[in-house]
């Protein structure tokens, strides 16, 4: 088989002739630039620094010749556009707080503040308030949040909307392009449109914003999902017009070079529990996630992505009503979610994206046979008639033992080589 038809095939739960594996076709099966870097000295590659390409997460551009030696299977088609709202383009040198040197897009601007912390500007606008910080002692940026007073009086769902509206002709001229160069390289093609997720809690701040209105404040926002529905609802509704109209408009431009879209990042899991009940979940997102799971489904051949932590155990049926056919992370390590027990459950219905060996615990703080042992056990459970591609449970983190990454890969050739 070839990197696409493995895919292909684990995608519609056929028994491909190994298990597929993806670091880096999304914002949320990456790997940290540190990570990036010493994948790249350990296999001997071109000594040069390490892309920022989604520089929120701080992820590291896995590019073509590391792609090939870890023998990954899927690239990424991304928004033109970051979390903080600039291009990647006209690449500059730029040094982490270890010590890292590393490219950055020449629209990623930062001050440092008086506690020695990194602040990242919006569209890369040092004359805008900072939307982002990165502590002195930290990896990557938290949202800063810029919140005006809420007046009940006076919401209007448009504040909300700012960031969807109909998609350019520049940037449909964008999505053709990379669909057709990630078609090009032999992979599958994972496609990251953006516009479809509904309430990530990531994108609520509107880091890319310059002044953002509306609820953008976390907490505000997850309040007002208990009291603030009939908002929510006039927001979502809009938003998922506008997705339909721009998916019809990428549609005939991308066509079927896509095996799968990354639709929604919302999280809806804790470590023990969901943040909501199974009646909220069912009138307040699966209406607008069936909209749009049904166009998809009725004109493209498109497998569609639902990434959310935790333990989803008992939203797992209504993710499946939804439309969904590929599950993220995975997060075996979360109350009710058994490797097995999701396998037996729901392995005819959803394809485990991920689940591949956990970032929590054994990735970051075990030993590397410790590591080998869980992913062979992972890829023994989910690999059965398909349905499975290799990703470790959410982004390789920054102080991850290169040792275990290594050992991470090796035990995925181990585990291929045995099938």
């Amino acid at each position: 088989m070839t990197n696409k038809t493995r895919v292909q095939a684990s995608l519609n739960h056929i028994q491909p002739d190994a298990v597929p594996v993806d670091f880096g076709s999304t914002s949320v099966t990456g790997m940290h630039v540190n990570c990036v870097a010493a994948l790249r000295e350990f296999y001997g590659l071109e000594k040069r620094p390490v892309k920022v390409h989604e520089p929120y997460q701080m992820l590291g551009l896995v590019e073509p010749d590391l792609q090939d030696a870890l023998g990954l299977d899927v690239d990424g088609v991304f928004p033109p556009e970051t979390m903080f709202g600039f291009r990647n383009e006209n690449w500059r040198p730029w040094t982490l707080h270890n010590g890292l040197e590393l490219l950055v897009s020449e629209h990623f601007k930062v001050k440092t503040d008086d506690n020695g912390d990194f602040l990242i500007f919006p569209k890369g606008d040092t004359s805008a308030k900072p939307s982002g910080k990165m502590p002195k002692t930290g990896f990557f940026f938290d949202s800063i949040i810029r919140q005006y007073p809420v007046d009940d009086n006076n919401l209007n769902p448009d504040d909300n909307l700012e960031e969807f509206s109909p998609i350019s002709d520049d940037s449909l001229v964008y999505f053709a392009d990379e669909a057709q160069r990630a078609s090009l390289t032999g992979r599958a093609v994972m496609a990251n449109f953006g516009g479809t997720a509904f309430g990530d809690i990531a994108l609520v701040p509107a880091p890319f914003l310059k002044d953002p209105k509306g609820i953008r404040d976390i907490e505000e926002w997850y309040i007002s999902t208990l009291t603030r529905q009939d908002y929510i609802h006039q927001v979502f509704e809009k938003q998922c017009d506008i997705a339909l109209a721009n998916l019809a408009k990428i549609f005939s431009v991308v066509g079927n070079q896509v095996d799968a879209v990354f639709l929604c990042g919302t999280d809806f899991g804790t470590q023990n529990s969901t943040f909501c009940s199974k009646e909220t979940f069912r009138s307040l997102y699966m209406p607008y996630y069936q909209r749009i799971n049904d166009w998809i489904h009725k004109h493209t051949t498109w497998k569609t992505f639902k990434h959310s932590c935790g333990s989803v155990i008992t939203l797992l049926p209504d993710l499946i009503d939804s439309g969904f056919d590929i599950l993220n992370p995975v997060q075996c390590s979360a109350a009710g979610m058994n490797a097995q027990d999701l396998k037996n459950e729901f392995g005819q219905d959803l394809v485990f994206w991920g689940g591949g060996v956990d970032t929590q615990r054994t990735l970051p703080f075990g030993t590397p046979e410790e590591v080998r042992k869980e992913v062979l056990q992972r890829c023994e459970i989910f690999s059965r008639d398909g349905g499975f591609v290799f990703n470790s449970i959410h982004n390789v983190q920054a102080n991850t033992p290169p040792e275990n990454i290594i050992a991470m890969f090796q035990a995925i050739k181990e585990f291929n080589g045995n099938m």
